[in-house]
């Protein structure tokens, strides 16, 4: 962020959180179980839980909240709630106080709510989308009414450095092993570095709001990010990308999902990490990222990681004992 104020910007950021709220079981822990089935945007009384996110929108206005949504998300139990865009520090606070905040209520409700990317199989994994602007003097510098897309050349960079380091980045947006069962093709999460600003399937979207709505908006994240490194690492590549001008290829304005791998190929679209080993080997490879994180969380963090690792591989899942074990 001080890199940014001696450029003369400074970074907004708007968070787009999405968790699961499910029972507890009888001495009241956390289970994966819900009598809901409801979808995208419905309410009540299909949206059991429409009460509950009533009362999490409530309580946070009284904290000083400015929320621009909430509403039942795709799949059943899962919520989302938006608030409105802050300073870069201020966007950090607020997504630890509003994780904190919805857990407290959800727990009055008699409820838990989970931020842990993929709870269950087969349906939509949890995602914290990271809508970006930066402003100098008051004034939003990716706005660009002249241009196709409503874009500057400085959001151009930004994009640039975002794709760029994309594939380190990825270790400190995504950093759980179960991140990355949210990070596969067929539940609307993104796995390709491209960007475009007419489909939601690449990593990078452009939305429609012009002018001083104009964002970039981070489709990777999840919520059990850590939010200031998150945030630092976004801005530090994109503030490289402005700095060395990183045009990004040209945008990818169709579904990915449905391109050929030959047609991946020829444009050279390539997809973020599929483990988190690889993300924290793509994270080794990349000296800006060490640069923004500092010397020391850089190398705990790596080390912490592998550990995670190292005792996942250990584990025999059910998933092998039901594949393997009447078969060999």
């Amino acid at each position: 962020l001080k890199e940014a104020e001696e450029l003369g910007f400074y970074f907004n950021v708007g968070p787009e959180c999405e968790f699961f709220l499910f029972h507890t079981d009888e001495e009241g822990r956390p289970t994966t179980k819900t009598h809901e089935m409801a979808g995208y945007f419905d309410v009540a009384p299909i949206d059991l839980a429409e009460n509950v996110r009533r009362d999490i929108v409530l309580n946070l206005e009284e904290m000083g909240f400015e929320i621009e949504s909430s509403h039942h998300e795709i799949a059943p139990a899962q919520h989302e709630v938006d608030f409105q865009y802050e300073k870069g520090l201020k966007a950090a606070d607020n997504i630890l106080t509003f994780k904190m905040a919805v857990k407290s209520i959800a727990k009055q409700h008699g409820l838990h709510a989970t931020f842990m990317p993929k709870p269950k199989a087969g349906v939509n994994g949890s995602g914290m989308h990271i809508n970006m602007s930066l402003y100098h003097n008051g004034r939003n510098i990716f706005a660009d009414s002249e241009d196709d897309n409503g874009l500057s050349k400085e959001a151009y960079y930004f994009i640039g450095g975002l794709m760029k380091h994309m594939k380190a980045i990825t270790a400190i947006v995504n950093p759980l092993i179960n991140s990355y069962k949210r990070l596969v093709p067929g539940y609307e999460a993104p796995v390709h570095i491209a960007w475009s600003a007419k489909n939601r399937s690449p990593l990078i979207r452009i939305p429609a709001a012009a002018g001083e709505g104009t964002r970039i908006e981070l489709r990777s994240p999840d919520p059990a990010a850590n939010p200031y490194l998150a945030l630092a690492v976004c801005l530090g590549a994109g503030l490289e990308g402005i700095e060395q001008k990183l045009m990004p290829p040209t945008s990818v304005d169709c579904n990915i999902f449905e391109m050929s791998q030959e047609e991946k190929d020829a444009r050279k679209i390539e997809e973020i990490p599929g483990t988190l080993l690889e993300a924290i080997e793509a994270l080794e490879q990349d000296p800006l990222m060490e640069e923004i994180l500092g010397e020391h969380v850089y190398h705990k963090y790596i080390e912490a990681k592998k550990e995670e690792w190292q005792s996942y591989r250990a584990q025999v899942t059910e998933w092998e004992i039901s594949h393997y074990l009447n078969r060999y």
